[in-house]
């Protein structure tokens, strides 16, 4: 039977007076590529922010590999391989991309790192080309790229990625859904915050819908594909 990697129980979030997040739960097993959809402002990304330990926790539980992890900061996080691509993607602008993949290393300190660098640019060959540019003077998807590069750095357990697709052109989006197919695929656990439903759920196992803060939904990807409630809210028919 395949482990819990990372379980969420009653997860509620507050900024203020307003409750963004109220009482979410979803689990996501060894292996697993899981997708969190929603619509914008549905409280994905303040999900991600509560188990990364970014945003503070008005109620709930967060364990990963079975053991709490609630209240701890984004570095223990990291160190234990619970690992996140941010929204908006946050590289290191002035540095150049090999020393924004050295820091996606910075908790490790075997002598693998090298090799590990020369992995990512074997998943990203347009990062290898320009392995000396700034981080800052290259296009959102070559950016994004970036992004998950350094977060494989890190050899997470369970990488999170929220809406790595945002803002990127339609060849850049199928690249990057190649790439976490890929990932996938080599066997790290995924959880995948996406508001584009039918590539998400297309890749995944298992799916959440999220909703003004709350799981409405939850099953079988390819179920909640073909689910017309879904396909109405989230794919426009």
């Amino acid at each position: 039977m395949s482990q819990s990697m990372l379980k969420v129980t009653g997860l509620k979030v507050a900024y203020g007076g307003i409750q963004a997040v109220k009482g979410v739960s979803f689990e996501v097993m060894q292996g697993e590529l899981v997708s969190l959809i929603g619509a914008n402002g549905a409280g994905k990304t303040t999900t991600l922010k509560a188990v990364t330990g970014t945003q503070p926790v008005a109620e709930g539980s967060i364990e990963f590999l079975g053991r709490s992890i609630k209240g701890q900061g984004p570095w223990d996080l990291v160190k234990q391989g619970l690992v996140m691509v941010p929204e908006g993607r946050g590289t290191f602008t002035r540095m150049t991309i090999t020393e924004n993949l050295q820091m996606g290393a910075f908790v490790r300190k075997d002598k693998e790192i090298d090799a590990d660098i020369d992995k990512v640019f074997a998943l990203f060959p347009r990062l290898k080309e320009r392995r000396n540019q700034l981080a800052g003077t290259m296009s959102g998807g070559e950016q994004q790229m970036l992004a998950m590069g350094r977060a494989l750095m890190a050899r997470p357990k369970v990488l999170l990625l929220d809406e790595p697709s945002m803002g990127l052109s339609p060849i850049m989006v199928d690249k990057i859904f190649e790439v976490v197919a890929d990932i996938h695929g080599r066997g790290t656990t995924v959880l995948l915050v996406e508001q584009n439903a039918s590539r998400a759920l297309g890749l995944a196992n298992r799916g959440y819908v999220m909703d003004s803060g709350e799981i409405t939904m939850a099953g079988d990807a390819k179920a909640l594909l073909a689910d017309p409630k879904v396909r109405a809210a989230y794919l426009g028919e």
